[in-house]
């Protein structure tokens, strides 16, 4: 067994000796966006500093625990809190907690996000499916031998998103009078946020939205043949024609106002799933 398989099976069966479930769903909760787990039945957490082999979350707004319970009629994993390559952790340590995911038994995965819009018909506060990415701007988390037992060499990416789920979104944002847009998200490093020039570059390449998040966890998700749904925040503005500034502090407010809508999408499509 290699030395991945073998972390992987203690970290399972650690969060096995714990939890009875076979969890079908699991989430990941961006900046701002841990507020989902109030609607869920959480019959488990778990810090992340007490999980073998997980790394742990070191960016305010994500809350650092590992939760297991039922939401929409499911029995769900959900993250309060990720991790990302600006943290110092290699893009395979970021993905990691996908791949213990998949070994519970989750075979579709939820993603959430604050992130940058540059299309100019968004605005902050509006949600928006992601339907492709760009990840040329970070590493990818399959770099280095593969792991056969988890998924091919070259795993195809031609729907990273699952077209199926958006679909099903959209119906439901449709039917709750929630306004949501369709674009192509890109994933950066970070820690800094984009400069106007990075923004206009970004948006000509065909991205709506920019964020330091999401695309590994996506790339190592469908590795494993995981359905992925994600959908954005958008809590700053890239393109813009004044000259203020982006602040932390500005995206975690933006991205908690707009959280009751995320919420009902996610909490609505977990039970038609």
């Amino acid at each position: 067994m290699t030395a991945l398989m073998t972390r992987l099976q203690e970290t399972t069966a650690y969060i096995q000796s714990r939890y009875a479930g076979r969890p079908e769903v699991g989430i990941v909760l961006g900046s701002g966006l841990g507020n989902l787990v109030a609607d869920m039945k959480v019959e488990l957490e778990i810090p992340y500093a007490e999980i073998p082999h997980f790394p742990v979350s070191t960016v305010e707004g994500h809350s650092g625990k590992l939760l297991l319970g039922q939401l929409g009629g499911k029995t769900v994993v959900a993250m309060a809190g990720r991790f990302h390559f600006y943290e110092g952790y290699a893009a395979s340590e970021v993905a990691y907690p996908i791949r213990v995911m998949k070994q519970l038994g989750v075979g579709t995965l939820l993603i959430s996000n604050a992130a940058g819009g540059m299309n100019p018909d968004f605005k902050v506060g509006d949600l928006m499916i992601i339907r492709d990415h760009i990840s040329f701007f970070t590493v990818n988390p399959l770099i280095g031998k593969n792991e056969d037992a988890l998924g091919p060499r070259f795993p195809d990416m031609s729907e990273p998103y699952s077209k199926s789920l958006i679909k099903k979104a959209k119906a439901i944002a449709r039917a709750m009078d929630i306004e949501v847009h369709k674009g192509v998200y890109a994933g950066v490093t970070g820690p800094t946020f984009e400069t106007r020039a990075e923004y206009k570059l970004l948006h000509i390449l065909g991205a709506d939205a920019v964020g330091m998040s999401t695309v590994q966890e996506v790339i190592v998700a469908r590795h494993m043949d995981m359905e992925v749904f994600a959908i954005s925040v958008i809590t700053d503005l890239g393109i813009r024609e004044e000259e203020n500034v982006i602040t932390h502090e500005e995206v975690l407010e933006a991205a908690r106002n707009a959280e009751p809508k995320l919420t009902a999408i996610f909490r609505q499509l977990i039970a038609e799933i």
